[in-house]
């Protein structure tokens, strides 16, 4: 046996036990009912979700559906827009970028309000579930509670909340079933006869509650922003007793006198045409027929199927006795002194992606699932200029890779749309989305050009949709993701135009995401053309049908366009005269220095066209780049930034950052600068609530540790010093669909062990050195 073949044996060979590993306990708790819905206990099995906050006097829990849109589908095309592109053109040549932007306003933006109008409508909550409680005894006022406490436990998906009055003891226990897909809400007490209560429900509007029987139901219909009907849903609950009595009421259900009380509740949707008046009650009828106890069991064992399997142990923290609010307090205060903590928030972003995406169903939205408004931030849809793309960036390391699948089929439903929006503003071939969307396919520019002409939006999906294959190998999934990146890739290659300084061929007109330069002339402009994210997502998306279309052997003829395209693309950056990589064709001046968006380092991340090892020149431009950015801003930016350094293999700026998206926030104002982080219950605080901040920064927590974009599998490319002294990792994947587990110790690995379905020779880089093994069978 060689030396070397020996030295990877010995750091393979430490057991590796299958997942899960010892590891510290996975929980958010707190000492008192949650005061702000931010404070809540989120919830959810991929469609229904729910926060209860744990209230003593009365529960408050939101309910939600993932499907629950108001809106409709509509047609926002401007059919006469083509007319006005070479107009628009000819001025962005000509250096007149504020009478294009001018005209773009006019004749190319959608019809009508756009995101702003009832049609396109909002994410909404379903509503509340309402328990009041009066106590045997309790007197009238505030009542004398001992021992309060409140959890959420990550590797069960289970909360609670209990605690003492009078000397008695009250328990409450709450799941969004994985097993018979309703929301469960048990309530006990240790002593006869001591539960009584009233359960209601209750929305902000489009709705009606009565009893049939002793069911409790709440059903309305939306507004579809045209004739008033729009998607219908559904609420059923129903209670199940241990002593007691239960009389319904018109409006709600009455409990007396009961020492265990199991509240069911069913909820659905007409999304889609479902049949959601039959299957609410069929689920309904078959989840109280089945034992308590049962439930819950076949609930926790099919939500671990997916948590369990991936471990992290970073070893324990000074802190992690106290309740959540406080070591977020302490983490931020202290530098991260606990990091279990940073282990936690990492398996809490993997419990929010499981918790609100199903396959077959919807990808998270702005709220992930949880939204406790009508009127949401944003209308809750879908951002296409990062957001979205944000909220699934962890998934595949995480070894989450089928939670992709949602967003994939999204993306299928834009691509009809999308032809006819081509074909209408560009008299282009292909598909295009621009920058948001809903349920409803909606593809066409916003309502201002300032930011609604964005051409990244549909490229940057494929990204994503990329990344899933790159990740799993699965080529029959290659082969049904296909004609959608070919789509995207011809609506590039036709609408690619000459700049005549440099003869590239770039995109005209679009923006660089929401960001604003300065003219020569003083005045300011959005529109441009060739903005440095979209050079870089065609240089990546051309690339990548070029790689499927070879694996795949098919469009040999189209294959060669695009190779041909590809050689007057511009490169992945260009470094402007203060070291700087350029976010526009032109060298232009921004109006704000430290603007939340950062998309001219999208050949970063997500994209592999920038990295230390292969573009130097252009990793030391991007280091100036964030340098001058700062490191502030809402949740998404912080995390975003935390995943360019990652990238950059600096570990202490990435975990300064990860400590930056820690920090504890109250406030739940709009927010477009500085002051991201979590609340108390640590969902991502803009603020307010957007939970891409959790999953962007779950993907650099992963990306600090382990990356595979750069030809080889390396591990620990960003350590940071607060993370050396120990740390053991099991079941996160790396690209190839590899499994990987290893061990470090002082800042080396010293152990670790790489699967696959069989044997491979790979590269993997350790301790700073690449060599090639043997990958072991999973």
């Amino acid at each position: 046996m060689t030396k070397k073949m020996l030295t990877v044996f010995c750091l393979s060979y430490l057991a590796f036990s299958p997942v899960i590993a010892q590891q510290k306990p996975l929980k958010l708790w707190f000492d008192q009912p949650a005061k702000m819905w931010e404070e809540t206990l989120p919830l959810g099995n991929g469609r229904l979700g729910m926060t209860p906050d744990g209230g003593i006097l009365k529960e408050k829990i939101v309910l939600n559906d993932i499907t629950l849109w108001s809106g409709s589908p509509q047609d926002a095309n401007n059919y006469d827009a083509y007319k006005s592109l070479p107009e628009i053109r000819k001025l962005i040549m000509e250096g007149k970028n504020e009478e294009a932007q001018a005209l773009v306003n006019r004749d190319f933006v959608c019809k009508g309000p756009g995101s702003g109008g009832a049609q396109w409508g909002k994410y909404q909550t379903m509503g509340a579930l309402e328990i009041d409680f009066n106590y045997n005894g309790a007197g009238s006022g505030q009542p004398d509670v001992k021992q309060y406490h409140r959890e959420l436990l990550l590797d069960k998906a289970l909360a609670t909340s209990s605690f003492t009055l009078n000397g008695v003891q009250y328990k409450r226990e709450y799941f969004t079933s994985f097993d018979d897909d309703v929301s469960i809400v048990k309530l006990t007490a240790n002593k006869p006869g001591q539960l009584n209560c009233r359960i209601s429900m209750n929305r902000p509007e489009r709705y009606a509650v009565k009893t049939e029987g002793q069911e409790l139901q709440m059903s309305g219909q939306l507004d579809n922003g045209t004739d008033g009907k729009g998607m219908q849903y559904l609420a059923r609950v129903n209670a199940k007793l241990k002593d007691g009595t239960i009389r319904a009421e018109s409006d709600a259900l009455v409990i007396k006198g009961a020492t265990e009380v199991i509240i069911y509740i069913s909820a659905g949707t007409s999304f889609k045409n479902f049949p959601f008046k039959e299957k609410t009650k069929q689920l309904l009828a078959s989840a109280i027929k089945k034992p308590y106890e049962l439930e819950k069991s076949k609930h926790i064992n099919n939500f671990s199927k997916l948590f369990k399997r991936v471990s992290i142990d970073l070893g324990e923290g000074s802190s992690s006795g106290l309740t959540t609010i406080k070591r977020l307090e302490g983490f931020y205060q202290n530098y991260g002194n606990d990091p279990a903590l940073a282990s936690l928030f990492f398996q809490f972003g993997r419990y929010l992606s499981i918790s609100s995406t199903r396959v077959g169903l919807l990808p998270p939205n702005l709220q992930g699932l949880w939204a406790k408004e009508i009127n949401t931030p944003w209308n809750g849809d879908y951002h296409l200029d990062v957001n979205v793309q944000m909220n699934h960036w962890p998934l595949e390391v995480a070894n989450l890779s089928e939670l992709n699948l949602p967003l994939v089929e999204l993306v299928r439903g834009l691509v009809k749309p999308g032809e006819r929006t081509a074909k209408t503003y560009y008299h282009a071939d292909g598909w295009i989305a621009h920058v948001i969307t809903n349920v409803w396919g909606f593809t066409e520019p916003g309502e201002s050009a300032s930011w609604g002409a964005s051409n990244a939006g549909s490229g940057w999906l494929c990204n994503n949709l990329w990344d899933h294959y790159a990740f799993s190998n699965d080529i029959a999934y290659l082969k049904s993701i296909y004609p959608i990146l070919k789509g995207s890739a011809e609506f590039y290659k036709s609408v690619l135009t000459k700049d005549p300084k440099t003869g590239w061929l770039v995109t005209s007109p679009s923006v660089s995401p929401e960001n604003t330069f300065y003219l020569p002339n003083g005045k300011t402009a959005s529109i441009c053309m060739g903005p440095t994210i979209d050079n870089q997502i065609v240089r990546e998306l051309f690339g990548n049908v070029i790689t499927a279309s070879k694996r795949l052997n098919v469009d040999p003829e189209f294959r060669h366009e695009l190779e041909e395209k590809l050689k007057s693309v511009p490169p992945p950056g260009v470094v402007s005269k203060d070291g700087r990589i350029q976010e526009w064709l032109e060298d232009y001046k921004e109006t704000e220095l430290q603007h939340r968006h950062i998309s001219h380092l999208y050949g970063l991340y997500p994209a592999s066209l920038i990295t230390p090892s292969s573009t130097p020149e252009l990793a030391e431009a991007a280091k100036k780049t964030l340098e001058v950015r700062g490191d502030d801003g809402p949740s998404w930016s912080i995390a975003y930034k935390l995943l360019f350094w990652a990238r950059l293999h600096d570990g202490n700026r990435a975990f300064k950052l990860f400590r930056e998206i820690l920090k504890p926030k109250f406030g739940t104002d709009i927010n477009y600068g500085a002051g991201g982080g979590v609340y108390p219950n640590m969902l991502s605080a803009g603020p307010p609530f957007q939970i891409d901040g959790n999953f962007g920064a779950a993907a650099g927590f992963a990306e600090m540790l382990l990356q595979s974009h750069d030809g080889y599998i390396e591990l620990l490319p960003a350590l940071s010093d607060a993370w050396k002294k120990q740390g053991d990792i099991k079941g996160l994947k790396a690209r190839g669909n590899f499994t990987v587990d290893f061990k470090w110790k002082d800042g080396k690995v010293v152990s670790y062990k790489i699967s696959s379905r069989k044997p491979e020779k790979i590269s993997i880089k350790l301790n700073g050195k690449i060599q090639e093994v043997l990958t072991s069978i999973l």
